[in-house]
């Protein structure tokens, strides 16, 4: 990463566009926009035009949650994910020609992307990503990306690679040996190809993994590694000044391995020069002082301890979203922070004057509804996707209950939506430029960078995202 800075601009005051989950986190890096544009809030939502998986007809009243994580994999016997998509198990919708099926995560974006968008313009697309579902970056016409590889990270026998930061970075190596061999002008698995991309990429997860693990458990058919500064060792942060644990330090060591050998990669095929290298994140981790991490519950189970919970409409309505499994009775979904799709959008008002009217015994920093939401995203009333109430809590607040993590994403908090941000060239003046920026910006400039107009991303266009700046034109 030192070696990137030295021919290259450091973005110190960059940040995600929307809330920082991993779907809205990678589509402002590939669309150039944000919920307003692209729709995706969360890799498991809800949609009120949708239905569940078994309703093969898409009969009844519409309304169901979008679960696009690696429980729609297929797998075997074993427990195995094939790396694919099993289409039973994706929520069903009409399509433009009013037929009922299976809608694919490329389907539920809509707006294109820069793999479509170079596609058109002659070029050769690639990326690597930790789950089947990143299918999302083909984009709407589900062809965006000429090699997509998704070897899914929770994949080994009996055992979840995310547990451990050097399983973890085990399977971010599978990823950096597919991009290895696209340098080389081969395909992920080293097969023939039309060329070495014109953009391409990949996600590692090493870093997030090690930022998020309470105690690494490094052990099954994943590693051998025994080290007694990792294994069984606590991950995050030592201090609210961001020193690193043995873990996370593990994870960012792997990490940076992994640029420098793509940087002699592209050194040893003459690419270095003509290359313009972007490091990024999809979004942070909060919090990063351990002091400040409190776990005290989901939010609705902390919702339903309240003693007129039970009574008050706006209790009853978030009991209602938070008991519904499949159809259209709303949905609650909760990290640090909670998105609350409702049964009955007219109680909202109710809703959030009594999670308001409770802040205190439910950790509650914010409660975006109404006109407050609608400044920042579309009207619920209007766009299916959009929840009814963002809940951010109090800095440090998980809505879990959970041992195994000691931080989360998914807000709007300082810790979540900041990230580091790198463009480098070696043609390149070093220099830091501290204005504040959106990670939405990478599209347009990579694009622009290529010589192609940013303006045929539709979210670009509707959101009007503009270049990075202090980077020459």
């Amino acid at each position: 990463m030192a070696e990137l800075t030295h021919h290259g601009v450091t973005y110190s005051n960059a940040r995600t566009p929307a809330n920082s989950d991993s779907f809205p986190g990678l589509l402002a890096l590939v669309t150039g926009g944000s919920p307003i544009s692209h729709g995706m809030f969360y890799d498991v939502s809800y949609d009120r035009s949708l239905f569940a998986p078994s309703n093969t007809t898409c009969s009844g009243a519409p309304g169901n949650t979008i679960v696009y994580d690696e429980t729609i994999d297929v797998y075997n016997a074993a427990g195995v994910s094939q790396d694919v998509i099993d289409p039973a198990q994706l929520p069903r919708g009409f399509d433009a020609h009013g037929n009922c099926g299976p809608v694919f995560p490329h389907n539920a974006i809509r707006s294109n992307t820069i793999f479509e968008v170079v596609k058109a313009h002659g070029g050769v697309t690639a990326w690597a990503d930790k789950h089947p579902a990143y299918d999302l970056v083909n984009g709407p016409s589900g062809k965006g990306v000429d090699d997509l590889y998704t070897p899914e990270i929770t994949n080994a026998p009996g055992f979840d690679n995310t547990v451990s930061v050097v399983c973890t970075a085990q399977n971010d190596s599978l990823k950096v040996q597919a991009v290895l061999n696209q340098i080389k002008g081969l395909r992920h698995d080293g097969t023939p190809s039309l060329a070495v991309p014109t953009v391409f990429g990949m996600n590692f997860q090493a870093v997030s993994v090690g930022q998020k693990l309470a105690k690494d458990n490094a052990a099954g058919d994943c590693t051998t590694d025994t080290d007694p500064k990792i294994s069984g060792q606590p991950g995050g942060y030592l201090d609210g000044s961001g020193t690193p644990t043995a873990v996370l330090a593990y994870g960012l060591q792997k990490t940076d391995d992994a640029l420098a050998a793509m940087i002699q990669a592209l050194k040893d095929q003459h690419l270095y020069e003509s290359t313009l290298i972007v490091v990024t994140a999809k979004h942070g981790q909060s919090p990063i002082n351990p002091a400040k991490v409190n776990k005290p519950g989901h939010f609705a189970d902390l919702v339903a301890a309240l003693p007129d919970a039970a009574t008050d409409p706006g209790g009853i309505a978030i009991a209602n979203a938070a008991a519904c499994t499949t159809g259209p009775c709303g949905f609650v979904m909760d990290d640090d922070v909670a998105l609350i799709w409702l049964q009955d959008q007219k109680k909202t008002n109710a809703v959030t004057r009594y999670l308001n009217a409770n802040a205190g015994a439910l950790f509650i920093d914010e409660v975006l509804s109404g006109d407050e939401l609608r400044l920042k995203f579309n009207s619920p009333l209007g766009d299916s996707r959009v929840p009814d109430l963002i809940v951010q809590p109090q800095y440090g607040t998980i809505y879990t209950g959970s041992t195994k993590k000691n931080a989360e994403h998914g807000g709007f908090s300082f810790g979540d939506t900041n990230v580091g941000l790198i463009v480098s060239n070696p043609s390149l003046a070093p220099r830091v430029v501290k204005t504040p920026v959106a990670t939405s910006q990478v599209a347009t400039t990579i694009l622009q960078s290529l010589g192609i107009d940013p303006l045929g991303l539709k979210a670009v266009h509707l959101e009007h995202t503009p270049l990075l700046p202090g980077l020459p034109q």
